[in-house]
């Protein structure tokens, strides 16, 4: 292998979004490993390679200054906790009333934001690895009452250090990912956006608008992450590396707004051009836009140029195909001709974003490059952040007291039957127990497989290879295969795990005594979890299906008056309209998420889903309808007076209206008399030239409400699924 093929594919290797992560846990587990080898002290081993999983499980991205403050943090929940655990565990009536009390004030510290959460959920498992590693060492807690914590405190240490000084060496490689996840998911978006153009009788378009609704949250949820960690670097400095990042996050999200508009009902214009081929040439085009997408991220993880001959080849085609098809002056064609060159102008500018993400300088200095604070400031606001959800009305709230009942349940049965190895029931609940039924039923079927699958290759490792340093070597592997695998294949990553804690257990006693309890408390600590989340204030998603549906429709309500304010003003992308956008988006992915767990709960509490993904369909077709209306403000003159006023007033009301109907349960009217009546003017009004995107575009809107109607009188009565 020559030397650029050595370079370019550990350049490839560094890209993968795991690496780095598998990378620094491999060196932390390797040095604890021959520290305790060294030293002879291998009982030393287990508290400290769990201390490194806790910490990091605990570990959020931030700049190297941030996650050194959020590692002292930790370390500070995690003395606490791991002491709390040493002095009450031989007192049961105090340590079930410090693990209710413990477990349910951590839980709700997830409701000030994702950081607390992760930092809270941490604690937890350490606390729970505490008792496993007291319980096996067999002594009474009161003797040598620091040891524990203190190999605990000191693996979480290590990592942490480890972590906080790569940060400082790498710290734009988490935001590359971050980035290149962007574009990935973006050309996703474009190549399903591309089906809706083939021209096929059979197509079904109801089932490519569910795709590219479930698309779209994923890539909301990529840019809500890349906005948090380029802020949180903000926070910190600037540097014009940074603000390149920023500039391209910006560009990813006028691209989203592009991709995700829609100018005409395709199957209008897939019947109208049939026998033509502009409509494959726009599939061609925007197959070829999200492949540059795609190589755009690539090129951000290599540190390389990237070229997009293709796409503007094809962007050329289609041009030429819309003006070939203007000159041939049809009767039958000219009505849509405007709304083709629409979106052959929006394509042109998706290209010039394309173009322009090649050299991303930084917004100027006269343009608004602000973003949202979400983070708490000061302990006011945590407080106020938290009091807010201590309402059984807050999924937060149910989850919290949901898991502290599960986990005092837990130690209850282990008390009562006293199994072996018995405090794996706890920490098999803590990660079982989901604050969605869905998710639960999901982790728990893969959390009792990847156990079985991980007892049966730890059974035929520890015959196969008796030596302790092979079998310490595959607990170092399995244990970064963990880290590696849990973000996208949880029950194999279950199997490394299981895998590694028979290894370690068997350098300090028999590894095969703990094949059975480990397979029992599994089954036990999984069916716990499986019971609470059934019957302890259960949060059966259905019942929030009509109060998810009426954000959605207030955060378009309020993307449509961002935008209409731009019309009658000018084009600006300042952050109040960057906001609307981007909670209209939020809505609709949040909508898009609600409805996936309903369709994974019991038959019982899913007889709305259906009404759900009619609704979704239609809301989804409505935001994109806004996106192209967002899309085009400050490119045309628009008159935004007469007809074209009250028709957007009418379906700003209509919005609000049907919102507020959804949220209280309240009536649905089957028609809205001021919209049809504002939408009869509306269409009624001359057209001189071309007709005026604006025009079009709210009548397709104000169409649009019909359904959406019918939908929402569906999943809005007061008699549906769990009301």
């Amino acid at each position: 292998m020559s030397l650029s093929s050595l370079f370019l594919s550990l350049r490839r290797l560094w890209a993968l979004d795991s690496f780095a992560y598998s990378l620094r846990v491999f060196i932390a587990f390797t040095g604890v490993v021959l520290v305790c080898w060294w030293f002879t002290a291998l009982h030393s081993l287990i508290p400290l390679f769990l201390g490194i999983i806790a910490s990091a499980l605990s570990e959020t991205d931030d700049h190297w200054q941030g996650r050194w403050r959020a590692l002292l943090v930790t370390l500070g929940c995690f003395a606490v906790a791991a002491l709390s655990v040493e002095v009450l565990f031989n007192r049961p009536l105090w340590f079930v009333v410090g693990l209710a009390v413990s477990t349910f004030g951590l839980t709700m510290l997830g409701a000030v934001n994702q950081r607390y959460a992760t930092i809270a959920r941490a604690t937890l498992i350490l606390a729970t690895y505490t008792m496993i590693s007291l319980e096996n060492r067999a002594t009474p807690a009161l003797e040598n009452i620091w040891r524990e914590p203190a190999l605990l405190v000191a693996g979480a240490a290590w990592y942490g250090v480890i972590s906080v000084v790569w940060c400082r060496l790498f710290s734009r490689q988490p935001l590359k990912h971050s980035l290149a996840r962007v574009f990935r998911e973006l050309s996703r978006y474009l190549q399903l956006k591309s089906t809706l153009f083939e021209p096929r009788r059979d197509l079904d378009v109801e089932q490519h608008r569910y795709e590219l609704a479930h698309q779209n949250g994923r890539v909301v949820a990529a840019l809500n992450q890349t906005k948090e960690m380029i802020f949180r670097r903000l926070q910190e400095s600037r540097s014009r590396k940074l603000n390149r990042y920023l500039w391209l996050y910006f560009i990813a999200q006028d691209i989203h707004e592009r991709a995700s508009s829609t100018h005409y009902p395709y199957h209008e214009l897939s019947e109208a051009f049939f026998h033509h081929d502009v409509l494959f040439r726009a599939q061609r085009l925007l197959t070829q836009q999200g492949e540059t997408c795609r190589e755009l991220g690539r090129s951000l993880l290599l540190n390389r140029a990237f070229a997009q001959g293709r796409s503007e080849m094809a962007l050329e085609d289609f041009n030429a195909s819309v003006e070939h098809l203007g000159a041939q002056s049809r009767h039958e064609w000219q009505s849509l001709l405007p709304h083709l060159r629409a979106l052959a102008d929006n394509l042109t500018t998706l290209q010039d974003l394309l173009g322009r993400a090649r050299h991303p300088e930084g917004p100027d200095s006269h343009e608004d490059a602000s973003l949202y604070d979400r983070t708490p400031h000061g302990l006011s606001d945590v407080r106020e952040r938290v009091l807010d959800h201590l309402t059984p009305r807050s999924a937060i709230f149910r989850h919290a007291v949901r898991l502290t009942l599960t986990l005092v349940a837990g130690y209850g049965l282990l008390h009562w039957i006293h199994p072996t190895q018995g405090y794996w029931i706890l920490l098999t609940s803590l990660f079982v127990c989901q604050p969605s039924f869905g998710a639960t039923r999901r982790l728990l079927r893969q959390r009792i497989l990847g156990t079985i699958i991980g007892l049966l290759a730890g059974w035929a490792l520890i015959t196969l290879f008796p030596a302790a340093l092979v079998q310490i070597g595959v607990a170092v592997m399995a244990g970064v295969a963990f880290f590696a695998l849990r973000g996208r294949r949880y029950m194999l990553a279950t199997g490394f795990i299981t895998l590694m804690v028979l290894c370690c257990f068997n350098q300090v006693g028999n590894g095969f005594g703990l094949i059975w309890p480990r397979l029992f408390d599994t089954l036990m600590g999984a069916g716990i979890a499986g019971l609470a989340v059934l019957l302890i204030l259960p949060d059966w998603q259905g019942r929030q299906l009509h109060q998810q549906a009426a954000a959605t429709l207030e955060a378009s309500r309020a993307y449509l008056e961002a935008i209409l304010d731009q019309y009658r003003h000018g084009k600006r992308d300042d952050l109040t309209y960057r906001l609307a956008r981007r909670n209209a988006h939020n809505a609709d992915a949040e909508l898009s998420t609600l409805i996936g767990n309903v369709l994974q709960e019991p038959e019982r509490f899913r007889r709305d889903a259906d009404e759900g993904l009619r609704f979704l369909l239609h809301s989804h077709t409505l935001l994109n309808y806004l996106s192209a209306l967002g899309a085009h403000r400050g490119e045309r003159t628009q008159d935004y007076a007469g007809p074209v006023a009250q028709a957007a007033e009418s379906i700003e009301g209509s919005l609000a209206e049907l919102a507020t109907g959804l949220r209280d349960q309240g009536p649905v009217d089957e028609q809205d008399p001021r919209l049809h009546d504002a939408l009869a003017a509306l269409d009624a009004e001359p057209q001189h030239d071309a007709p005026n995107l604006l025009h079009t575009q709210l009548t397709l809107i104000g169409q649009q409400l019909v359904p959406l109607r019918h939908a929402a009188r569906a999943i809005g009565q007061p008699n549906a699924a769990g009301a």
